[in-house]
């Protein structure tokens, strides 16, 4: 699905991970008149697809410019792809937002070579080729703007909830994110790290789990999981213009829990 553009683009900006949960809530966030948003998702099914599409079309009727593509963001090339597609179909590239991933509770007893290296190559290794497509359009925006969806789980390590793959690769993804920082910093392009806590899901074996979201809401000082309108609105502010001298930050955004 795309929308055509009638008027001079603002700002570019290529969402992974946007069917559904904090990329949904992104992209119906900075979604405006000339604005132009790559909307990214697995599609590893019809629902899947149905999220994305629906999540494109609610964009658009808030005045942006869309389209949607389909990728499995650990297969060697998929960046590469959104990258492209992104620059031929928009002629620029301003923002990018790395929030496609996912959390396994894993210990590390029962860890194996395939589990780390499938995380490894969807969050870290998919955020460093998309970041490396990306650079030389990056570099040349006047609004460059990089930032990549962490964890709490990379800061808040208990036996009674591992998460050892995940973990390891989001921490992997926010070191890369400091290097990418201090390379592009010359060209004026920031790049940072949010870092949510407990985050209520839109979809999946989780998402009606009350006992689960329960728990989760009494372990967080605050006392409650945070919306993903809540992580989105930090993103927001740090694609702005307001947050043009934020760079090399992991922010957390997880109502106190890594507090202690």
């Amino acid at each position: 699905m795309s929308t055509p553009a009638s008027a001079p683009l603002q700002r570019v900006v290529l969402i992974t991970g946007a069917g559904s949960g904090i990329g949904a809530a992104l992209a119906r966030r900075v979604a405006a008149p000339n604005v132009a948003l790559a909307l990214h998702a697995r599609g590893a099914d019809t629902a899947s697809r149905e999220r994305l599409e629906a999540v494109a079309t609610q964009c658009a009727s808030q005045g942006a410019v869309t389209t949607t593509l389909y990728a499995d963001l650990a297969e060697p090339g998929a960046a590469d792809h959104l990258v492209h597609h992104t620059l031929a179909h928009f002629g620029a590239l301003d923002q990018l937002v790395a929030n496609a991933g996912h959390a396994q509770r894993q210990t590390l007893a029962s860890l194996d070579a395939n589990s780390l290296a499938a995380s490894f190559a969807s969050m870290p290794g998919a955020f460093a080729a998309l970041l490396k497509r990306a650079m030389p359009a990056l570099a040349t925006s006047q609004r460059g703007r990089v930032v990549a969806v962490s964890s709490f789980v990379a800061h808040r390590y208990r036996a009674d909830a591992p998460f050892a793959a995940t973990a390891a690769a989001k921490a992997a993804l926010e070191s890369l994110a400091k290097t990418a920082a201090a390379e592009l910093a010359p060209q004026g392009v920031t790049v940072n790290c949010v870092a949510p806590g407990y985050t209520r899901k839109d979809h999946g074996p989780s998402a009606e789990n009350a006992p689960v979201w329960t728990r989760a809401a009494e372990v967080t000082p605050l006392g409650r999981i945070a919306e993903p309108a809540d992580i989105a609105e930090l993103i927001a502010f740090l694609l702005s213009d307001a947050a043009r001298h934020v760079t090399g930050q992991v922010i957390h955004i997880d109502g106190g829990l890594t507090l202690g």
